[in-house]
């Protein structure tokens, strides 16, 4: 791989490696291509599967960096991290694309120490946590902010298999609502039961 570039951006996917297996690697995929043609209006078109080489082992965070090219490509061994704890920040932040550079989130993170992650608010609807999308159990449904900060892979996933309906949120919602769920390729669709700080 080439040294990483420090004249653009760089981008970042993460895929879920089980027992030698990337998972769902078509959404992956189109996430890539989809941010190389926007930011850098290249067509040509991957398939991430070509170029990865897992261990056999698992769970193992698979993290691609990439502009132009890709960068690099690590696997690095999963552990999850537990969440408890959640506060809220009202911030702008255009995350529309999955930059390597996460220096905002990690600043609410510091900012709120009591905290094993922070809801992001715009303009007083939910949008996504520090690492993840959310969901909302309401009347029996999923539902999901229709304006996350990032439109994640299982987000993506699950909004095309019917689990999930995308609908505006507001943080009043939550105390009304029957559940509560953090999601992204790494821990997939994970319930909670947190503290709101």
């Amino acid at each position: 791989m080439k040294p990483e570039s420090s004249s653009t951006p760089l981008l970042l996917e993460t895929i879920r490696i089980d027992e030698g297996r990337a998972l769902h690697l078509p959404y992956h995929n189109q996430r890539f291509n989809q941010s190389r043609k926007a930011l850098f209006s290249i067509d040509e078109r991957v398939d991430l599967g070509n170029l990865l080489a897992p261990p056999n082992e698992g769970p193992f965070r698979c993290r691609i960096l990439y502009d132009k090219e890709i960068r690099t490509i690590e696997y690095i061994p999963y552990r999850p991290k537990t969440i408890k704890r959640i506060s809220f920040a009202e911030i702008s932040v255009d995350y529309r694309y999955k930059y390597a550079d996460r220096s905002q989130f990690q600043a609410l993170l510091s900012e709120s120490p009591r905290s094993d992650d922070v809801l992001i608010l715009r303009d007083g609807f939910l949008t996504d946590s520090t690492i993840a999308n959310i969901a909302l159990l309401k009347n029996g449904k999923w539902i999901t902010p229709d304006k996350p900060l990032l439109k994640g892979t299982t987000r993506e996933r699950l909004i095309d298999e019917g689990f999930l309906t995308a609908a505006a949120i507001r943080k009043e919602e939550i105390s009304d609502s029957d559940g509560f769920a953090l999601m992204n390729a790494m821990i997939g669709f994970k319930i909670i039961n947190p503290i709101w700080l």
